[in-house]
């Protein structure tokens, strides 16, 4: 009998499901948009009603598409962004933000309404935080419900549940209440290498109730990725889904850390596979970077280390910026040409940064010298914060070098410094990894924003590193596939998942002297400006 696996991947803007073969090889794929609400004070909330509907249409539009039996799905796996979901005890949505409506439930990650609460936290003095580089993040998930815990009280009070979205959509489909390792040591604190919530830790910041519960609300069933969760999908969302009831599934996992899983385990030419001198970069919204050892390294500035969070028994130092990809879109919509290029880009059916893109490789068929498309322009891309390695969500973006011109060329200048402002802060980050021991030899690029030959030539030359590209469209899906197989049984690991069902395909390779020198020069104008830029701040 055929065995066939489902990867769900829940991003910023839409669920996605795939269908692919025990070999990973991805038979079909659908997609439905999912509601985002943006409010002042930097409020960013989502449905997890709406979210599961959308999940529930694109499985059964890809199963459909892929033309087989439902019969034949041996297992399933979900991914999602590491957003902050809350429940009643019944499972009810409970209103999260000033609109007090229930059904906006959910507080995004890239949600920094409660950047204060994190301040506050990291002006104490607690051991967690040396495994989030010393300093945690406004997105994670401790700040999120202390906020709640002091803005909105009754939403605290009544909630049975929270979850991290991953987890949610895992126990909207078997009803189990286990957490994966995954989520809640990434951003949530549990300490996974001695398996046990910090309790001295909840109560110093105001969160007491939650150690005084034994830690019901947040989760004390903890269990590796790929973990099959209670006796699989129930009668309920085995018919809301199309399937079969008791269809094994795995414990989920973030969606950059799914990209990871997905990709890093690929066999090079040579049939290897090292996964400790590769670097996951997920290149989507936001930008994602996981790098794996063997014992646990500590960077000041950079998450981690996690035990067993994505590779298991590996340990997981993960950095990258909250807005890669959205930056990148934000800063084109801001150059006068950038209403020309959109309708342009309309009338060839592309978005803008696709159009962008597809005019800067006419201009440079020779894509390591798009570079020099650039011309004076400098961007420092940090329109959301630096994640790492300064771990500043106060830092913001700077452009430098621009001149009077409107036209389309020098909107094509901006994109290309930006996208180079991507990977210099990139090349950063594996800089502060190698002084504190961290080696990384091969970065293997993936996320939506990676797609184009340019972006993954710009990556290679600005970090002067190989970027090795997965032999498979929808990497982070793959990922998430690959937790239904390990459920099923189908492989013993999901380690061993990882080797059989991925493959690396292209690598692009950093170009010679000129084009590295210049990349260099304009790598030191990143720091400067990312310095000044500091300073401007501390003086204001």
């Amino acid at each position: 009998m055929s065995a066939f696996f489902i990867g769900v991947d829940v991003g910023t803007g839409s669920a996605r499901a795939g269908v692919f073969d025990k070999g990973g090889h991805l038979l079909a794929s659908a997609k439905r948009q999912i509601a985002i609400w943006h409010e002042p004070g930097n409020i960013v909330e989502q449905s997890s009603e709406q979210i599961w509907q959308a999940v529930c249409e694109s499985v059964r539009e890809a199963v459909a598409k892929a033309s087989i039996s439902v019969s034949d799905i041996a297992g399933l796996g979900f991914d999602a962004t590491c957003s902050l979901v809350v429940v009643s005890p019944e499972g009810a949505p409970v209103a999260v933000g000033p609109s007090g409506d229930p059904a906006r439930n959910i507080i995004v990650w890239m949600d920094h309404r409660a950047i204060g609460e994190a301040a506050e936290i990291n002006r104490g003095t607690h051991d967690v935080l040396r495994f989030v580089g010393g300093t945690i993040s406004p997105e994670m998930e401790s700040p999120k419900l202390l906020w709640l815990k002091r803005n909105l009280r009754q939403s605290f009070a009544d909630a049975g549940h929270f979850f991290d979205l991953a987890d949610y959509l895992g126990w909207r489909a078997t009803a189990s209440l286990a957490r994966s390792i995954c989520t809640v040591t990434c951003k949530w604190t549990y300490l996974a290498h001695v398996r046990r919530w910090d309790a001295s830790y909840f109560s110093a910041i105001g969160l007491e109730e939650l150690a005084d519960e034994g830690f019901v609300r947040i989760g004390n069933d903890i269990v590796e990725p790929g973990t099959p969760l209670a006796n699989g999908l129930t009668e309920k969302a085995a018919g809301e889904l199309g399937l079969v009831a008791g269809t094994p599934v795995g414990a989920g996992l973030i969606d950059a850390h799914a990209g990871g899983i997905g990709t890093l385990g690929c066999s090079d030419e040579k049939g290897q596979s090292d996964v400790q001198t590769r670097l996951a970069y997920i290149f989507g919204t936001s930008a994602c970077s996981m790098a794996s050892s063997a014992r646990p390294i500590f960077v000041k500035g950079v998450w981690g280390p996690y035990y067993s969070s994505m590779v298991p028994d590996l340990w997981l130092t993960e950095g990258g910026q909250s807005a890669a990809g959205a930056a990148i879109d934000h800063l084109v919509t801001m150059h006068p040409a950038s209403a020309a290029a959109r309708d342009a880009a309309d009338a060839e059916g592309l978005p803008l940064v696709a159009w962008l893109d597809r005019q800067a490789t006419r201009l440079s068929p020779s894509l390591g010298q798009a570079v020099e498309l650039a011309g004076s322009v400098n961007v420092v891309p940090e329109f959301l914060g630096n994640r790492s390695p300064h771990a500043d969500p106060n830092a913001r973006a700077v452009i430098a070098g621009l001149g009077l011109e409107t036209d389309i060329p020098s909107l094509i200048s901006l994109y290309i410094a930006g996208l180079c402002g991507i990977g210099y802060g990139l090349r950063q980050l594996l800089e502060t990894l190698s002084r504190d021991g961290i080696a990384v030899d091969t970065i293997v690029a993936s996320g939506g924003a990676a797609q184009s030959n340019l972006v993954r030539q710009l990556l290679a030359d600005t970090t002067n590193l190989p970027v090795a590209i997965a032999d498979t469209e929808e990497p982070v899906l793959l990922g998430a596939a690959m937790l239904g197989a390990t459920a099923a049984g189908q492989y013993e690991t999901l380690l061993e998942a990882m080797t059989s069902m991925s493959r690396l395909s292209t690598i692009y390779r950093p170009h010679g002297d000129k084009i590295r020198d210049l990349h260099k020069k304009r790598y030191l104008v990143f720091q400067h400006l990312q310095d000044a830029a500091r300073q401007i701040s501390s003086n204001t």
